[in-house]
This record gives structure tokens, sequence and C-alpha cells, in this order.
């Protein structure tokens, strides 16, 4: 009798807690819902423009109080310019399996970027798609290279004000103008990327960050007719490795210094990263003359391979594109707290280090470590240029350090 009462005891321990396990399971089940945006009228044919549905599958799982999931499948969605805004109720996701097409006429998107995302918190922008910027017919219309008040064109994506977030496994291609865009934002990874763009697109800057902080970029894959990455105004604490970089104008801090009330920027890692047939390498740009008096400074550039690179390592305080400012301006933009270690590799351009800062602010502790840059033209061996800056070089430096 003992025995039958503890069996029936042990089958009623059992039957409880799988009932609890069950419960535990629906529960976290009933916080996870997909919107897949099909349900919302979306149609994957490459024709229909889809932002009504697109956005009413977000506004649905921006509300919803469980973990959201908007879900794009499989397809060529042709998709207008939208908007995702938060502030959303839980952490949510927005998976791209297929395509997104723009539309090929600029006109069309009546905004600044072509897809944004602005104050959410706990976004996850992934999947494996791509947005398709259909550049090509947008490039001819930029003339920004001879019109200082030259037109915008919409970038591919934009995240505004947003934070604890990332973007990972998408893959943008042929923008209009650029590609990825940051304004903003906190505490944001980009990894596993890929951003391409003939390198003769104009102004299709890979990856563009303002006025953000704690951000990682890591194993991405860039080329453009711009910059890889351009890091502007007000950008502190930013970790990029991992990169390979080319085509394009190489990674640049800046320019600096064009506009009033420009921010500092400062705490800029770039490392680990590999730059192939880019007209630069690292770079720091600030205009001459400037409408702003800053000081930007912390910079780390190390263990970077140059392949075929313009110019490997490059401080350009006299930037000003398309001959719009006279030649005897200053820069106002100091620059200091400056490390370029262990830089190697081959320098198309004869004077693979060139450093020239301001006279009216002169860039202060500049360190060359360990750099190994080669030129192989018939111009004679790689050289290094200085201009009104002080600091120090340490261990081998090739071509001669200049400092």
């Amino acid at each position: 009798m003992a025995n039958t009462v503890c069996g029936f005891t042990l089958i009623l321990f059992i039957a409880s807690l799988a009932s609890g396990v069950s419960a535990a399971a629906s529960a976290v089940s009933a916080t996870r819902k997909i919107f897949d945006v099909r349900s919302y009228g979306a149609r994957g044919d490459g024709k229909t423009d889809n932002a009504i549905a697109f956005t009413r599958a977000w506004k649905d799982a921006c509300q919803w109080k469980g973990n959201a999931r908007v879900y794009v499948p499989f397809g060529t969605f042709y998709l207008g310019g939208v908007t995702f805004s938060g502030p959303c109720q839980n952490r949510i996701s927005f998976i791209i399996k297929g395509t997104l097409l723009a539309p090929k006429d600029a006109n069309v998107i009546k905004q600044d970027t072509w897809i944004i995302f602005k104050y959410v918190d706990n976004l996850t922008v992934s999947g494996g798609g791509t947005l398709d910027g259909q550049g090509t017919n947008a490039w001819r219309l930029n003339d920004c290279s001879r019109n200082p008040s030259c037109r915008q064109l919409p970038m591919n994506i934009g995240f505004n004000f947003v934070r604890f977030s990332r973007i990972s496994r998408i893959k943008s291609i042929n923008s209009k103008m650029g590609h990825f865009n940051f304004f903003a934002v906190e505490y944001f990874e980009v990894t596993r990327v890929s951003i391409r763009a003939p390198g003769d697109s104009p102004n299709t800057d890979g990856i563009k960050i303002g006025s953000s902080d704690h951000m990682k970029i890591h194993d991405v894959n860039v080329g453009t007719g711009d910059d890889c990455i351009a890091i502007l105004s007000g950008t502190t604490n930013l970790d990029i490795y991992n990169v390979t970089c080319g085509p394009g104008h190489g990674i640049s801090v800046g320019s600096l210094g064009k506009f009033k009330d420009e921010k500092t920027v400062y705490g800029i890692t770039v490392r680990d990263s590999v730059f192939i047939g880019t007209s630069n390498g690292v770079r720091i740009k600030t205009w001459a003359p400037s409408a702003s008096r800053n000081v930007v400074w912390k910079f780390v550039f190390k263990n970077l391979q140059m392949i075929n690179v313009g110019n490997p390592i490059i401080i350009d305080q006299q930037y000003c594109p398309n001959n719009q400012c006279s030649k005897k301006s200053n820069s106002q933009v100091q620059i200091k707290n400056v490390k370029f270690n262990n830089i190697w590799g081959t320098s198309m351009d004869k004077v693979a280090v060139k450093l020239q800062c301001s006279k009216m602010a002169p860039c202060k502790d500049v360190e060359l470590a360990g750099i190994n840059l080669v030129h192989r033209g018939d111009d004679g061996p790689a050289t290094a240029l200085c201009e009104n800056v002080s600091g120090w070089s340490r261990g081998k430096i090739s071509p001669p350090s200049c400092i």
C-alpha cells in the first residue's frame, strides 16, 4: 500500500512539473510574435509599392508588449521612402530575407534617406537580405564635384536617435548617395554587413556617423566611390576593426570645421583592417578656412595593411575640394593625441606619410611607431612629409620619420 501511495505521489509530481514547463513555454511563446509583411498586403513582385504594408506591420510590432519580429520573406519588395518610428513597447527585430528595391527616380523618395529607423531602443536589423538603392540612374544627377550647393540624394538606410541596437548580415548595394547613416545613436553595433557600389559612383560613402557615442563596427566589407567610413562631428568612443575597405577613399575622420558649433570628436580606434586600392588609407581632414574652433583628439590607428593605397597615412588640414577656398586660409581645428602604430604595405604615392597640419592650430602629440610603407614607382622610394606637427617616433620607421 505504501508503495502504491508513493507511486501515485510521484505521478502527480511529474504531471505538475510537466504542466509547469508547458505553462512556462506557453508564456514565452505568448511574448513572441512574428509580423509578416505579407499579412499586411505586401507583395514581393518588384513592382508594388509596399511602403504602407511595411509601415502597418511595423506599427503593430512596435506596440506589441512582447518580443516582436517584423518579417520580410524572400522576394523582391519595391519600397518607396519609409520611416519606422518608436518608441516601441519592447525589443524589436526587423528581419529581411529578400531584397528591398528603391525607386529608380530619386524624386519619388520625399526624405533624405530611403529607409529610416528613429527613436527606437533594442532594435535588431538582420536576416541576410539586400537593400538595392538602384542608384545608377541617379548618379548622373550628382553635380557635387562642381556645385557646393548640390542636391543631396537619398541614402539607403538611416538610424536616428537609436540606442542599444545592431545591424548585421545585411547587404547594401548601389545607393544613390551614402549607404548607412547614423545620427545621434548610442551603443550601436554594425557587423557582418557588405556595402558595395562602383568605385566611380559619386558620394556613395559606405558608413557615415555623426553625433554618436559608443559604436562598434567590425567584420564588414565596404567598397564604394567615396569614404568606406566617414566619422563626422560629435562622434565619440568608436571602435572599428576587421574591416576590408576598397575601392573607395579609405576611412576618414571628417571633414571637420566647415560648420559653426561643430562638436568634438575623440576616442576613435581603427585597427586590424585591410585597405585595397583605396585613394587614402586612414585620414583626418579639416577645412581651411574653418567656421568653428575645436579640438579633436585621442585617435589610434593600428595593425593596418595597405595594398596599393594612394595615401596610406594622411592628416590634411588644408581640405577644400574643388578649389572653393583661398590657399592662404588656415584651419582652426586642433588635432592632438594621434597614434599611427604598425601600419605596413604599399603606397601608390611617393609621399606615403603626409602630416600637413594647420599653422594656426598645429598638431600635437602625434606618434609614428612600426611603420613600413613601400613605394615602387620610378620616382624613387617612399618619403614622409610633416608640416606644423609635433610628436615622436619609435621603432622601425620606413619611410624615415619626419617628426
